[in-house]
């Protein structure tokens, strides 16, 4: 049924989105380069948005969070990366669903709690879900040092865990809203993989706790008291009594003289 679905809204999805929004990026940070008011016509506002500036809903994500040539190379690069590696791995329509859905929380997060991040946590969704689903991929920090992403990604962390702890709850749910999508797609596999690991423990405990005893044995003779370690050759049965017994012992059976 999803795979069905998924067919069926795929001729909607934007194909290369990233490579627009990098493109437009780069366009806009010339602009605001040229003209630093533009900033202003473009950004996120929910008052002038009520006036009927509607463009701001969308225009405020490719304001650019650097006002430096070289970071914003950097920056336009690795978004590219970023969203050429989301959408080979899940297809144009995912890659749209996940980044519109920031897209509007963020949006919706200026006119709910009056605190608008910019793009800053839009674009560190992005990376997280790459650093998520290949946490042992190595990136060039700095086009030098090789480094794991997942260790990038818990540095990245600081900002928003900071907000989470020192700042009013207002920032606190602006945070979370802001990085609604990437909870909203990899949230529910991490709690449903925490609830199945602690299912497998549960069932290893069980499994464990019903194994004999390293020093218990399984037969046992009710007369002599031997059992299969202490005799290895010895045979027992179980008598009409319900006891086990070995052979020499077992009820009705004439042992010798001195057997």
């Amino acid at each position: 049924m999803t795979a069905r679905i998924e067919h069926m809204l795929s001729r909607f999805a934007v194909t290369g989105l990233i490579r627009y929004i990098v493109a437009l990026n780069a366009l806009v940070f010339i602009l605001v380069t040229a003209n630093p008011d533009f900033a202003g016509v473009i950004a996120l506002d929910p008052a002038a948005i009520r006036r009927g500036e509607v463009w701001r809903l969308a225009s405020w994500i490719f304001l650019p969070e650097t006002q430096s040539p070289l970071w914003m190379i950097f920056y336009l690069m690795f978004t590219w990366w970023l969203g050429e590696l989301l959408e080979q791995s899940w297809g144009a329509l995912r890659l749209n669903a996940y980044y519109f859905l920031g897209m509007v929380l963020c949006t919706g997060t200026a006119f709910v709690f009056g605190s608008s991040y910019g793009n800053v946590f839009l674009n560190l969704s992005l990376f997280l879900a790459v650093a998520t689903m290949a946490p042992n991929l190595e990136i060039l920090l700095f086009f030098i040092l090789p480094v794991k992403i997942k260790w990038v990604a818990i540095f990245s962390l600081i900002l928003p865990a900071g907000i989470l702890i020192a700042e009013p709850m207002a920032q606190k749910m602006a945070v979370v809203m802001c990085l609604g999508n990437y909870l909203v797609f990899f949230a529910p596999a991490y709690f449903l993989g925490v609830l199945d690991g602690r299912r497998t423990r549960d069932r290893r405990a069980k499994f464990e706790a019903a194994k004999l005893p390293s020093d218990e044995s399984l037969h046992r003779c009710a007369v002599c008291g031997a059992t299969e370690r202490t005799h290895p050759d010895a045979d027992f049965r179980v008598s009409a009594d319900g006891c086990e017994y070995c052979t020499a012992h077992l009820p009705g059976r004439t042992v010798p003289v001195g057997g």
